[in-house]
């Protein structure tokens, strides 16, 4: 049954493709616009897209998403190159090389802005290059030609929300119903775990699954939020159910770290309880009512504070999963819950893996431009736009390299795909529009097969094809100019990849030491007595960084190990009751600065100048909470940090 249900989702999306595709082009031809192949791509781009990134039929919402910021990023991109073309029309060379920064530029954007908005800002960037090349030979048709490409394309977006809407879009709202109910029993097992104080390469593995899959929840919550506005009460309780979850994974790792030093800290009566097996949502909830009956019992006092924190989020959790799955209106003990603290955004750590990118995009754009120039090839303006399309949207993703392998690979398919088309199958669809649409479909229907099982070369394929064959109006058939462009999308797809190849990006352990020191500085920055700073929740954005940690190192235990009990620290730290005094808050400002000065340093040397310095401060600092009669509370998790920053400050300050 499960092989059949894929099996009919790819054939389902294959035909939406291929419905996109003919209404983008039956619309465009209709219209008599000049340029329909604009709409035809955009439309197949947009559509594919998101198959391609998912590995099958996307989501309700993500095509419609991906649509808008296609909109958004062609008009910056040609307000961008109305501007550029304005202030430089008398130096051609000078637009053409500050258009390349300004594709670099777009670039450095999207490497440090959410991953799902970063297709905008790679699309402003070489949108912007393609009009001031195209114009070339006369710039006064530049309002001209921006607008007409405007307008393709968003007929080609509206083509492919239409097919969208027309073959009945899955909605991701199952899902995440599903995934709640098992993540709520892989919480409990984890604590279950944690409480038997099991096996250290188990334990990270569970740990690590959970923060996964955390992750991938919060990926649902962003494709449901999109889906309809009928969802938006459910979107808020998810991401408050994102912070629970994560608050689970927290207070569970720091059960098992506290039995390393005191065993005795977990009473028998609770580990008893967390004996019973669970498989089901009903389980644990019966496990959670035995609970808090025990600790109405026991009392807070004589509960373990990481028990007492874990039931109290696990009530939580199983409150707002079923607001989301009835997605009824939000009661008031709901509210109070999803008004409880202020989420903080997570910074960049990828500031030099950006600015590799932005090197990387400017010199593809740049070299192309110059071979342009330098040979006087007709088709060097379509390397040059190959260049960048392959290096603004290669260098966000995680492997540049295969994704300009893709591209290559696409357009290599491309020229006997696009020549037989050329050749044998337009010209024989001249007086059908019906045949011609038919082509175009059966091409679509097979390529929308095969991008949705991500094989490389397939979305790069679609896109050349498309882009080489003669879909203006109207219609001419130059055998020498088709081979032209495809030969030159071949040359520039080869060119950016050596440049990625030879612009060699080595910020991955760089933003490994940066992502550490963020914890580290998290950690430090908890330690205050400002009520307002307190009720800051960094926890969402602590992970956030773990899951990226996690991506860049994936085999890295020892760590990722360092950064959740960095995050463990912080949560301690964040609870504990420090003495108010204005003694303690001045040091309290103090420290925040230098930890920051350790995460801003511009080198090695400084940084362990002023990581030694945090050092020597916060020895002073346990000193004060000793003159101050703090409590164990605050003197202990103060020390543990203190002395897991002696013990790893070589993973901490070196590059």
């Amino acid at each position: 049954m499960g092989i059949f249900s894929i099996a009919s989702q790819h054939l389902r999306f294959a035909v939406k493709l291929a419905c996109a595709i003919v209404l983008a082009l039956f619309v465009g031809f209709h219209f008599q616009l000049e340029t329909p192949r604009w709409a035809v791509l955009t439309a197949a781009l947009v559509a594919a897209g998101p198959a391609f990134a998912a590995g099958g039929e996307p989501y309700s919402g993500a095509i419609r998403y991906r649509g808008m910021l296609r909109i958004v990023g062609t008009f910056i991109g040609c307000i961008a190159a109305l501007t550029i073309i304005i202030l430089m029309i008398r130096t051609p060379l000078l637009m053409l090389m500050v258009c390349c920064i300004w594709a670099g530029f777009c670039t450095w954007i999207s490497s440090l802005v959410r991953v799902e908005n970063s297709y905008a800002w790679g699309l402003s960037g070489y949108t912007a290059l393609i009009i001031i090349i195209t114009i070339q030979a006369n710039p006064l048709l530049t309002p001209q030609f921006a607008l007409e490409r405007c307008s393709e394309i968003v007929l080609g977006i509206v083509c492919a929300i239409v097919a969208d809407l027309l073959f009945s879009p899955r909605s991701i709202k199952q899902e995440v119903d599903r995934e709640l109910d098992a993540l709520i029993v892989a919480q409990y097992q984890l604590m279950q775990l944690c409480i038997r104080h099991g096996d250290s390469e188990e334990m990270d593995n569970a740990w690590g699954a959970l923060v996964r899959r955390t992750a991938a929840l919060e990926g649902m919550r962003s494709n449901l939020n999109m889906e309809s506005s009928r969802w938006s009460r459910a979107n808020r309780r998810l991401k408050a159910i994102n912070t629970v979850s994560l608050t689970l994974i927290t207070q569970a790792c720091e059960t098992y770290l506290i039995q390393n030093t005191r065993p005795e800290a977990i009473t028998d009566t609770f580990r008893e309880l967390f004996e019973t097996p669970v498989a089901t949502v009903q389980d644990v909830h019966k496990q959670l009512k035995r609970m808090r009956r025990v600790i109405a019992w026991t009392g807070e006092r004589d509960t373990p504070v990481t028990l007492y924190s874990w039931v109290g989020a696990a009530t939580r959790y199983l409150l707002l999963k079923r607001g989301v799955v009835s997605n009824t209106k939000i009661s008031a003990t709901e509210e109070e819950v999803l008004q409880g603290e202020v989420v903080i955004k997570a910074e960049s750590a990828e500031r030099h893996h950006a600015m590799v990118n932005f090197w990387r995009t400017t010199l593809a754009c740049m070299l192309g431009t110059l071979f342009w120039l330098w040979t006087g090839w007709t088709s060097g303006s379509g390397a040059m736009v190959m260049i960048a399309v392959v290096t603004s949207l290669a260098m966000r993703l995680p492997n540049p390299r295969m994704v300009a392998l893709d591209f290559l690979y696409g357009t290599l398919a491309a020229l006997p795909l696009g020549a037989f088309y050329f050749l044998v199958v337009l010209p024989s669809t001249q007086q059908s529009m019906l045949l011609l649409c038919i082509s175009l479909a059966v091409m679509a229907f097979f390529i929308g097969i095969e991008v949705q099982k991500r094989r490389l070369g397939s979305l790069g394929a679609l896109a050349s094809t498309i882009n080489i064959l003669v879909l203006d109006n109207p219609m001419t058939f130059h055998f020498s100019q088709f081979l032209d462009s495809a030969l030159g999308q071949i040359v520039g797809c080869f060119l950016a990849m050596m440049v990625i190849l030879l612009v060699r990006d080595n910020s991955q352990a760089r933003t490994g030491r940066v992502l550490l020191n963020q914890f580290v500085f998290a950690a430090v920055s908890a330690m205050t007595t400002n009520t307002a700073r307190r009720k800051e929740n960094h926890l969402p954005a602590l992970y956030q960084q773990l899951f990226l940690l996690l991506t860049k190192f994936p085999g890295d235990v020892a760590r990722f190990r360092l950064a959740l009990t960095l995050i463990i620290a912080h949560q301690r730290l964040r609870n504990a009751p420090i003495p108010v005094n204005d003694d303690l808050s001045a040091y309290h400002h103090q420290l925040r600065r230098t930890a920051d000065q350790v995460i801003s340093a511009s080198n090695d040397d400084k940084r362990r100048r002023y990581f030694a310095q945090l050092l020597e401060e916060l020895d002073i600092y346990q000193e004060k909470l000793r003159i101050w009669q703090a409590p164990p509370q605050v003197t202990e998790p103060v020390t543990r940090l203190v002395g897991m920053l002696h013990r790893y400050q070589h993973a901490l300050i070196d590059s």
